[in-house]
């Protein structure tokens, strides 16, 4: 089944790695969500009336968002979209604004499950990120999410930051497991075009990611978690049996969702993909329309494109490498039989150098394929 996504534009401060679409003045926030609130009564029926199985409130830093405009938000999605009941609704968040207060003003919206920036459970990484939280502030906001009966959490981790050696990787990794926290995201450091971080290493400021460490510490998370029975559902996603991430596991199986705010992606489930212009003022201007009037900002509003089958293979072969259900052979030729026939040759080479594993008509990466996972995946595209 679908899901929404809403795409908050907004936090208090900007981590020097972040290259996401945001801005730290709140002063148009009103604006922002009243413009947000008309997109979706505006693109009601771009789901086809399907019920919704997860609401997901991204960004950004929604938990910025005060009770009453959660409340606005989803007063209006349980008016225009049909929601199943047990959906899953997540809500992004930022340890400084978990007090005690606004977890429990939470625990009476829909909202059941938090999805907490962590990133490092130490103060000179969280200073080095520019995070705006403090490590005290880590455990406790857990702590008190926990105690308030919210035990459906996720938390991110970042790994390979230079300030991060392996025994305090290890330390952020068992404090997870102390919390037994069902899900975990974790995410090798990037350095992103037009971001603080990208300045500070082309200055000699920092260094630049040590992919070594990175792997090693990809490594140790793997063997971590996987001996205290989580699941490596994803390269950068772990959860406990049954706990997966219901909203991101349907952008890797190609379910249909809808995109809403700045920047945010759309696509039906079959061949369009659309998003957002990733400009406040501009989409703010545009949603100020009508229902007639929105199919004609293609180009200023929104952008979109129509997949070639060969686009929806390449697709379809970068996601579902990436998870431990894998890509599936009867799938590949269910698509069209020169996309299985290629992906059948150029694989080869990949199982031969234990890579890529192959067990009943199902390919998946192995430990050392994980490490590889975009070049692999690139290899195996299927150029037009």
């Amino acid at each position: 089944m679908p899901g929404i996504y809403l795409h908050i534009p907004f936090c208090k401060q900007a981590c020097h790695y972040c290259n996401f679409h945001f801005s730290t003045s709140l002063r148009h926030k009103p604006t922002m969500l009243e413009a947000m609130l008309q997109e979706i009564r505006l693109r009601r029926d771009y789901l086809q009336g399907a019920t919704l199985d997860s609401i997901y409130f991204g960004g950004g830093t929604p938990s910025l968002l005060s009770t009453a405009e959660l409340m606005r938000f989803f007063d209006t999605i349980f008016h225009y979209f049909a929601v199943a009941p047990d959906a899953e609704i997540t809500l992004e968040a930022n340890p400084d604004d978990l007090t005690v207060d606004k977890i429990a003003a939470l625990r009476q919206t829909p909202v059941n499950r938090l999805s907490i920036g962590i990133q490092s459970f130490a103060e000179v990484d969280l200073q080095w990120m520019n995070r705006a939280h403090r490590a005290d502030e880590a455990q406790i906001c857990i702590e008190n999410a926990l105690a308030a009966g919210f035990d459906n959490l996720t938390v991110d981790l970042i790994y390979g930051a230079p300030t991060m050696p392996d025994a305090q990787w290890i330390a952020n990794i068992q404090k997870v497991l102390d919390y037994g926290i069902p899900h975990v995201s974790c995410y090798a450091l990037t350095v992103e075009p037009e971001t603080a971080l990208a300045h500070f290493v082309k200055t000699g400021k920092t260094r630049p990611v040590d992919e070594e460490q990175a792997a090693r510490q990809f490594e140790i998370l793997v063997q971590m978690l996987q001996t205290h029975g989580y699941e490596h559902y994803e390269i950068s996603n772990f959860a406990l049996p049954g706990r997966y991430a219901r909203h991101n596991s349907s952008y890797w199986s190609g379910e249909a969702y809808l995109g809403i705010g700045p920047s945010a992606h759309s696509f039906d489930g079959g061949l369009v993909r659309r998003w957002n212009v990733a400009h406040n003022a501009h989409y703010w201007q545009y949603m100020a329309t009508t229902p007639e009037a929105l199919s004609q900002l293609q180009g200023t509003l929104f952008e979109q494109e129509v997949l070639s089958p060969a686009q929806r293979y390449n697709e379809y072969v970068m996601t579902a490498l990436r998870t431990m259900w894998g890509v599936q052979a009867d799938h590949l030729w269910r698509m069209h039989e020169a996309f299985a026939a290629h992906f059948e040759q150029k694989v080869q080479p990949f199982i031969r150098a234990g890579q890529v594993q192959h067990f009943d008509q199902t390919y998946t990466l192995t430990a050392a394929g994980k490490l590889l996972a975009d070049f692999i995946a690139a290899e195996l595209f299927f150029e037009n």
